[in-house]
């Protein structure tokens, strides 16, 4: 028998995307909140499963939008949950810190000014995720929407070891001088090609930084007609056909690098 644990309800919107990822026969798919922390930070994110899965699976960190941890990166864990990985939708800002309307870019804005806290609140999620017995170590990536696409990037900085990062619709950061020479996951990056937040001299900008580490695996792919956050489709920039298959961009990236 299949069975999902969907509570609390998702939003229309959000159920028709979990929906978007047929149930595998005799999946069992559950979920739980997560308390942990950050040096005594503490924070509080949100893991989905196969129950009905072996352990040693591949896992997928998840990082929020500058509205931080909520129903739509949850909708997401429950769809990488569906295709067989261990979702962990993971909390940059702090338990309780969902910031709404015109409060998020400031809060977001706070992260973007400190670079290191942006990446130790990323490596405190995939430390949690990775300590998952369900999870293999050696197969975890890393995918992030918007301000979550620019934190999963600065995080692949660092030379974690993880197995590739996927960034949808995010802020494409340049370092000066450039910043790559630890860099060693494939990077995906998925972005509209009518994002005003991602003009096209950014994606060049960062392209060409990209190509001083010659050895890096790197794609990078624009989608027509598809403005800032075309993933989201609580919002008026949702694109269906570019949201469909940013996913399946993702998919075929994880075949690979998680094979």
């Amino acid at each position: 028998m299949t069975t999902i644990d969907t509570t609390p309800a998702f939003s229309p919107q959000h159920e028709a995307l979990i929906n978007s990822v047929p149930l595998r026969d005799g999946s069992s798919i559950q979920s739980e909140r997560v308390s942990y922390d950050h040096d005594g930070s503490p924070l509080e994110g949100y893991l989905a499963w196969d129950a009905s899965g072996a352990e040693g699976r591949p896992g997928v960190l998840v990082i929020h939008d500058w509205f931080g941890e909520g129903e739509y990166v949850h909708a997401r864990a429950q769809m990488l949950a569906r295709l067989g990985y261990v979702a962990f939708a993971a909390d940059i800002y702090g338990a309780g810190v969902r910031p709404q309307g015109d409060e998020a870019p400031a809060v977001a804005g706070a992260f973007y000014g400190d670079q290191q806290l942006l990446r130790a609140r990323v490596q405190a999620g995939f430390d949690r995720l990775r300590s998952d017995s369900r999870v293999d170590p050696d197969r975890i990536a890393v995918i992030g929407y918007c301000f979550g696409g620019s934190a999963t990037l600065e995080f692949a900085r660092t030379g974690a070891p993880i197995a590739g990062a996927v960034s949808f619709h995010g802020g494409l950061i340049t370092h000066e001088p450039a910043d790559v020479a630890d860099l060693r996951a494939p990077l995906l990056v998925l972005t509209g090609a009518d994002d005003p937040v991602v003009p096209d001299d950014a994606v060049i900008a960062f392209e060409n930084e990209l190509r001083t580490a010659p050895e890096l695996d790197w794609q990078i792919v624009s989608y027509s007609g598809a403005p800032h956050a075309f993933t989201q489709p609580m919002l008026p920039s949702y694109r269906p056909k570019a949201d469909a298959r940013s996913w399946k961009a993702m998919e075929a990236f994880f075949d690979d690098v998680l094979a």
